[in-house]
Parts: C-alpha cells; structure tokens; sequence
C-alpha cells in the first residue's frame, strides 16, 4: 500500500512567498509567514484590478514526481471562501508554454469551512490546464511526474474563468496546515 507523500507541512514552508494582483496592475496586499502551525497568508483583497491573493511555492528542482499518486490533499484554515489551487508541470511542449505570460497552470477550485479545518482532496483528474484564468481548450495532458510549482489563491475569477461564487474582498486569513500526495 502506497503512503502519503508529505509535500510540506508545519514550519516547512520555506521559500514559499506571496504573489498578489499587484503584478498587473491590482491593489491587493498580502504577505505570508511560516509557522509551527504551516503558512499562514494574511491579506487585504481589493475587487478592482486583478482581484487576487496568492502563495506559491519555490520551483521545485528537479520536479516532483508525483505519479504514483491520483490527489493532492490540503489541510486548510480557511473562512468559508472559495480558493484555487495552481499546479505548474515542466513543459512538454519544446518549451512553448514558458512563452505565455503567466504560464500555463493546472488548476482546480476548493470550499473551505468558515472556522476550523477543512481537509480537500483534489484528484489529478479534475484538474483542466489554464492561463490567468482562462481556461485552454488544447489537447493537454496533466504531468502527474513532473509538477514545478504549487499555488493557492483566492482570485475574484474560478477555475472556468468566470466569476468565482465564493469570492470576498477584504480581509483574508488562510493557513496551510499541510500539503501532501494521496493514491
């Protein structure tokens, strides 16, 4: 029987680092920090421009290969808002998607509980490949053995690139207790 991948988990979210609307043009502000307890983003989300906050983990080097696994499952404090989570895979397309700005992303949206802990199961398969919200009608393939970059964001778009229902500007405080690879 195959085990849980940790991913990272309590103070072992180094390098992660915030990524808000503000690199189009936004006025969101959001800052996260480490703690025993996992990474914590507190923000200020702001409607107007991008409409995002977001944390992202260091590119991982080499990838992580993830293909024994179906789902990634984070263990959230959230506060009843709607989140998605980004996945970026190393490029097998000769290079090609490194040219779109902002990259292509496999993403997927999740609930969290007004208080407490939500624990969210994401199968790969649920996952449909994007560009800053836009949704990428090509053939793709999700790359399970080569995934770079993990983020989470509370954007005013969803994952189909409409609206998201669970949008809230304002405050925000979201922790990530734990991120791990499950069969």
């Amino acid at each position: 029987m195959l085990v849980p991948q940790p991913i990272a988990s309590g103070d072992g979210f180094a390098g992660w680092q915030a990524l808000n609307d503000t690199i189009m043009g936004g006025r969101s502000q959001g800052a996260v920090q480490t703690t025993s307890d996992g990474l914590l983003l507190q923000a200020f989300v702001e409607p107007e421009g991008g409409g995002f906050v977001s944390c992202r983990s260091p590119v991982f080097d080499p990838p992580l290969d993830l293909s024994a696994y179906g789902a990634l499952e984070l263990a959230v404090d959230g506060d009843g808002r709607r989140y998605k989570l980004a996945i970026a895979c190393r490029d097998g397309l000769a290079g090609l998607t490194e040219l779109i700005p902002g990259g292509l992303r496999w993403v997927a949206e999740f609930s969290t509980r007004p208080n407490g802990t939500s624990v969210v199961v994401i199968p790969f398969n649920r996952l449909t490949p994007s560009v800053r919200a836009t949704p990428v009608g090509l053939p793709l393939r999700f790359d399970a053995a080569g995934v770079t970059r993990l983020q989470i964001l509370h954007s005013k778009f969803g994952d189909m690139g409409g609206r998201n229902p669970g949008f809230r500007p304002g405050e925000l405080q979201f922790l990530i207790r734990s991120i791990r690879a499950v069969v």
